[in-house]
């Protein structure tokens, strides 16, 4: 089916290449797969260090029938860091200098410029384009590199809609993974040989990659954590507890995922502060009048998402921003479900805390990244101590490393690391503006099609938002729908989606909810939609 343009979409639309590719996966050598996926990633770590992120034709930067070898197309191209396409502001947001967040360290033990590694492991690979130019864009040519996908469940290829809770892994993950355990495998920071140098430059080059798809300033303004949840229970607990007290506020909207909501209740217990619920309108949109009417010179933090997993909703993150930085307030950003749809700039955001999942951006999972404006990641308290946070220990005094080793305290998940890093790097060489506006339209397509189903209900309607359909189907508990689906091999998420509040809004206990990424395709949801009218027609 063809696939709509969509007026008004925030994102401008660009075709997939008229005729993609539709052979499958190619065939590596498994030992010349572990050696050459993290060389890769590692070459092309540091091949972006100096690329210029000139914007390329996502049509023709490649040709359409490009081959994605099983070497990681990292080297193709350099981090994007382009604004996000939300809601344009209008209070100005404060000044964000730059040079005024570089804080320079000199911390031996620690290292945060990847230097090249010379072993064979690491020796660099023949790239598939040159630096600062994009693969072309279309979902068959992304989904070849996803082997999962070629599966089959219940005795029907799959189709997976369950995005939101976990993204699937290209190949060129899977293969960096082995290639680190399997030549490469080694703590880090504070070994004198060579694999330990070379396990803390690919840990390292991780961070800085990171710092660069952010946009922040520097890579020390990334520290590493197991995922979303995670990173908000260090900030409640590292910054809340230093900065919280008895009338505080800290304003959360509904939409909110409950590890955005409970870290909150939590330390407001503690420190006896309040949590106060920002409310949304009919459509999923948070109440903009009545955010600005709870923020007061109370508030200390707002904390909200940039993309429900729920709802699908992108607020105005920029403009909220604006509006609590005028108070006082600090603002923490959930990016966990935003990540891996658009770009996106914490600088130009002025998040003071930024935070996302490694999981739900086609890295592997428990791996997961904090970013906070440098001049209050330098005054946050240690939250675990340990091994690798400390400069000296003994009985009288200790003696901490300086951040972003501060708050990573024991051995950190390397092959995570190492793992996002080759995730950014495959998902960053294509070009991000055309998936963006692909998801768009393919939403709008889903949307369409799934208002066929009669007694099928959407919930939510915000103008912008990300590719995420959450319902209810008359007659049917939405665990029903998600096991009948599943007969099908169609994969989608039933519950309450660890959003209660959310559907309370809408008078909900639970729903069924199909969440789609830039591997899928209109046909995934064409069968969707067939099996739920079969579903129907036995009621």
């Amino acid at each position: 089916m063809t696939i709509p343009d969509v007026t008004g979409s925030r994102w401008p639309h660009t075709a997939p290449p008229a005729n993609p590719p539709t052979d499958g996966l190619t065939s590596t050598d498994p030992a010349t797969a572990l050696t050459a996926a993290l060389a890769t990633a590692l070459a092309a770590a540091s091949a972006m260090g100096t690329a210029t992120d000139a914007p390329a034709d996502p049509v023709t930067a490649a040709p359409a029938t490009a081959d994605r070898v099983s070497t990681d197309p990292v080297a193709t191209a350099p981090v994007s860091t382009a604004p996000v396409g939300t809601a344009p502001v209008t209070a100005a947001p404060l000044s964000t200098d730059p040079a005024a967040h570089t804080q320079p360290t000199d911390h031996p033990l620690h290292p945060t410029t990847p230097q090249p590694l010379q072993s064979a492991v690491t020796q660099p690979v023949q790239p598939t384009g040159l630096p600062g130019q994009h693969v072309a864009f279309s979902p068959e040519m992304a989904r070849r590199d996803f082997p999962i996908l070629h599966r089959t469940v219940n005795g029907h290829p799959l189709v997976w809609l369950d995005n939101g809770a976990t993204t699937q892994k290209p190949r060129q993950v899977i293969e960096t993974l082995a290639g680190f355990y399997g030549s490469a495998n080694s703590n880090i920071h504070r070994g004198a040989h060579t694999m330990a140098r070379e396990a803390t430059e690919a840990y390292e080059a991780g961070r800085s990659a990171v710092a660069r798809f952010l946009g922040a300033p520097s890579p020390d303004d990334i520290v590493f954590v197991r995922g979303t949840t995670e990173a908000i229970n260090l900030v409640a607990q590292s910054w809340g507890r230093a900065h919280l007290g008895p009338g505080d506020d800290i304003l959360v909207p509904v939409l909110e995922h409950h590890s955005n909501i409970v870290p909150w209740q939590l330390i407001a217990k503690e420190t006896r502060a309040r949590v106060v619920p920002v409310p949304l309108r009919p459509d999923g949109q948070i109440d903009l009048h009545a955010y600005a009417n709870l923020l007061s010179m109370r508030t200390q933090l707002v904390a909200v998402s940039q993309a429900s997993n729920v709802l699908g909703t992108v607020p105005p993150v920029r403009e909220m921003t604006a509006l609590a930085h005028r108070y006082g307030a600090k603002v923490l950003v959930d990016g966990a479900q935003a990540v891996a749809h658009f770009p996106v700039d914490v600088q130009d955001l002025d998040a003071d805390f930024y935070v996302f999942s490694g999981h739900k951006l086609f890295a592997p999972t428990g791996i997961g990244v904090l970013y906070a404006k440098p001049e209050i990641l330098r005054n946050m308290a240690p939250w675990q101590g340990g091994g690798n946070m400390i400069e000296s220990v003994d009985f009288n005094r200790t003696t901490y490393a300086p951040v972003p080793h501060l708050l990573e305290a024991g051995t950190g998940n390397i092959s995570g690391v190492v793992g996002l890093l080759s995730a950014l790097n495959w998902l960053t060489s294509f070009d991000r503006d055309a998936i963006a506006a692909y998801e768009t339209s393919l939403m709008a397509y889903a949307q369409q099609a799934m208002a066929t189903v009669p007694g099928l209900e959407l919930l939510g309607s915000a103008p912008d938002r990300i590719a995420v359909l959450t319902f209810t189907l008359a007659g049917h508990d939405p665990s029903t729908i998600a096991e009948w689906l599943d007969r099908d091999g169609i994969a989608i998420r039933a519950g309450h989606h660890c959003a209660q509040p959310a559907l309370a809004h809408y008078g909900l206990e639970s729903a069924a909810r199909a969440s789609l990424a830039l591997y899928n395709t209109s046909e995934e949801v064409d069968k969707l939609v067939a099996s739920l009218h079969r579903l129907q027609q036995t009621a």
